[in-house]
């Protein structure tokens, strides 16, 4: 049994993937590269290839199963880059990756209040010896109501862990979760958008919710709402997002995910004419926390990741169950 990691970090990756490599008797090889129709031939003789968020459409899954790659593992929650259906078509077997949840959740309840306090705007100004007031007051998170849309194993630590600011919280999900409801009053996406002061997004990516936050939505929510995704950048229109910043329908916005950001996020662009206007808008507002897709971060949620790809390939080769497995049937 042997590995293939592209994207693979030397710097906190590599000494994981070591570890298991002797926990495991696994073997492994890697580059820093995304995959890519040329290097894919580096992966021959590996049954299974792991990589992070990337285009892994048809024409690269059919390339990895030429090459007797039997297995697609991604380091990640979200598995949408990957085409399922036509590595099923190909006997290919699908994975993600979990982690413990309370890294992304303190992240985003770290951006809710960053966004409430201005805390981006304080630090813009504080560099250049700003140091007055005017223009700096902010809300106390305590006395906001919070709605989080998605509530699963993140979205749930999120409720719990904000249950002790005193927030009035409310929740949405199309499977209501009886944990969640220890903390939350489930209600409606209108009334969610109507009545929350702040919105946290914490849903997988799908055809059906892309653009969840749209023009539409945006105008049912309260004015100056805060919206904080740390889930998908599908999951917000970004123009209708700038639209509504510009015109203070949304009162701020911490985004550590967003549309287009593969061959963006994870790279070192210092220096690039970078052809993302939408990037470059949110930028420029002193509302708006770009965070880079750092929400998972953690130590402790890199090894797990890591651990992830190894129990797949190890389960699928076995032809055991593993909760990992999102393959299509």
């Amino acid at each position: 049994m042997k590995i293939f990691f592209y994207t693979l970090r030397p710097y906190d990756e590599l000494p994981c993937a070591e570890k298991l490599r002797r926990e495991t008797g696994i073997d492994f090889a890697g580059c820093e590269d995304y995959p890519t129709l040329e290097n894919a031939a580096l992966a021959a003789g590996c049954d299974a290839v792991s990589m992070t968020p990337c285009d892994m459409g048809a024409a690269m899954v059919e390339r990895f199963h030429a090459l007797g790659v039997k297995y697609l593992c991604c380091r990640s929650i979200g598995y949408d880059h990957v085409d399922r259906a036509r590595a099923a078509a190909l006997g290919m077997r699908v994975s993600n990756v979990d982690y413990p949840p309370r890294g992304v959740a303190n992240f985003a309840i770290m951006l809710m209040m960053m966004s409430l306090r201005r805390v981006g705007h304080i630090l813009k100004r504080g560099e250049v010896q700003d140091y007055s007031l005017a223009g700096k007051i902010g809300r106390d998170l305590s006395g906001c109501t919070v709605g989080v849309i998605g509530t699963g194993h993140i979205g749930r630590t999120v409720l719990e862990h904000l249950s002790g600011f005193g927030c009035r919280l409310l929740a949405y999900d199309l499977c209501p979760s009886q944990e969640a409801a220890r903390f939350a009053r489930y209600v409606d996406l209108d009334t969610l958008f109507a009545e929350s002061d702040v919105i946290t997004l914490h849903t997988n990516a799908t055809a059906e919710n892309r653009h969840l936050i749209d023009d539409a939505a945006l105008t049912k929510m309260k004015r100056g709402v805060v919206l904080v995704n740390t889930a998908r950048g599908s999951l917000i229109d970004s123009g209708a997002l700038i639209a509504a910043l510009e015109s203070g329908q949304v009162g701020a916005a911490a985004l550590d995910v967003l549309e287009n950001e593969n061959g963006l996020y994870y790279y070192n662009r210092a220096g690039d004419a970078i052809p993302n206007a939408e990037l470059a808008l949110l930028r420029s507002f002193p509302n708006v926390l770009l965070t880079c897709h750092t929400a998972f971060y953690t130590d402790e949620d890199v090894e797990s990741m890591v651990r992830g790809v190894f129990e797949s390939a190890a389960a699928f080769a076995k032809g055991e169950p593993t909760r990992h497995d999102v393959s299509l049937a």
